[in-house]
């Protein structure tokens, strides 16, 4: 098992960044305040707590301009493809939209991009093979 990483991020409206982490990924909420609410992102803690937003730049990875910071998860390719779908259905816009990056070589993997409301960057991939999650190209 792999232990639970805890993540604390901001965001400078809690009712939208809500409705993005419980509503539109659908992450269970748990405890919260006036100024910050815990998440169960996948089996992970993730806070949301207002504050101001941070700047984004952009670094090229296999064609795309890939927004940093970013943080997501590594799921089932499965589960990759229900939340892009899930994604969509709620008329949340991609950054970059689910796509296979690095076709053909160990590292190969379905990725997609987001903002949530507060302009955080969220990536969720898939391994085509999970055992190459760490493997060299």
């Amino acid at each position: 098992m792999i232990a639970p990483f805890h993540l604390a991020i901001p965001v400078d409206d809690l009712a939208a960044a809500r409705h993005f982490y419980g509503e539109v990924l659908g992450c269970a909420e748990g405890r919260s305040s006036e100024t910050w609410v815990d998440f169960d992102f996948q089996g992970h803690q993730l806070v949301i707590h207002r504050a101001p937003r941070a700047a984004i730049v952009r670094n090229p990875v296999d064609g795309d301009a890939v927004p940093v910071p970013h943080f997501g998860l590594v799921l089932a390719w499965d589960d990759w493809q229900a939340l892009g779908d899930r994604i969509a259905a709620s008329g949340t816009a991609f950054e970059l939209p689910p796509h296979v990056r690095f076709a053909g070589k160990p590292g190969e993997q379905g990725t997609f991009f987001l903002f949530d409301p507060a302009g955080n960057a969220l990536e969720f991939k898939a391994m085509r093979n999970p055992a190459n999650l760490f493997a060299k190209q």
